[in-house]
């Protein structure tokens, strides 16, 4: 059985809708989503409907936790734009999601790490910004003793795949909604895929392990860039059309 790997998508309905149309003509409908569903300042209404109508076996984020937690007034932009368009019953749907989860018998979902929604695993950022690969050792440390083959993981928004010496592999699939951003945590520091295209994984189990499938769709992101603009987010506008802040 093929399965889809989805994460942050926040808010970007068009993003969504190629990567649900790409897996649709590969006869995929099994599938998960890693969180971080709808802040930003694009489509959260539209993602919440096709998110919630839809099979994604799905947890929380570390935005999903603040748009649940947060008083509204106290909330960053992007946090913000998206309340303001979500029901009370989607935001029951976000309260209702998990922050882990294990799922297919042998995949474990988390965000970040498995303790933590807003720890890097796969990066880390030095003290002057600049991002580099974790250790093996640093990347150890979080796994523990999660049981499953395949631990599953987002929140940087980079593809990549990472086999433990006892066998686990931890992937984080990337964005299938924002390809670059900025964050002042812990220091001052960007994240880029180079690419507008809006990416997910397609994992399989076989005998000698998990097959693995990084996909980059490109889509039609102009009515993303221009709600990002009419929100003032020019630098959303920038990373949706290119996949870069620093261009």
């Amino acid at each position: 059985m093929k399965i889809a790997v989805l994460a942050d998508i926040h808010g970007n309905s068009s993003a969504l809708v190629a990567v649900l149309d790409d897996m649709k003509r590969l006869g995929i409908s099994d599938g998960v989503n890693l969180g971080d569903h709808f802040s930003g300042p694009l489509d959260a209404a539209g993602t919440a409907e096709l998110l919630r109508a839809g099979n994604l076996h799905s947890i929380r984020g570390n935005y999903d936790r603040w748009l649940i937690e947060e008083e509204p007034s106290s909330m960053a932009p992007s946090d913000k734009a998206a309340y303001d368009q979500l029901t009370r019953s989607d935001l029951d749907w976000l309260k209702a999601l998990p922050a882990t989860r294990t799922v297919y018998d042998d995949i474990f979902m988390c965000h970040g790490t498995p303790d933590s929604d807003l720890t890097y695993w796969l990066e880390r950022v030095e003290p002057d910004g600049s991002i580099r690969a974790s250790t093996l050792q640093e990347i150890e440390t979080h796994a523990g003793d999660v049981g499953a083959s395949l631990i599953l993981c987002g929140h940087t928004h980079i593809p990549r795949l990472v086999r433990l010496p006892d066998g686990r592999s931890i992937l984080n699939p990337g964005s299938v909604g924002c390809p670059a951003y900025d964050d002042d945590a812990p220091v001052f520091h960007v994240m880029e895929t180079g690419t507008p295209n809006a990416s997910y994984a397609i994992v399989e189990k076989s005998t000698a392990g998990w097959l693995v499938t990084f996909r980059s769709v490109p889509y039609d992101a102009s009515r993303m860039i221009g709600l990002a603009k009419a929100h003032g987010r020019e630098t959303w506008a920038k990373a949706l059309a290119t996949g870069w802040l620093r261009r």
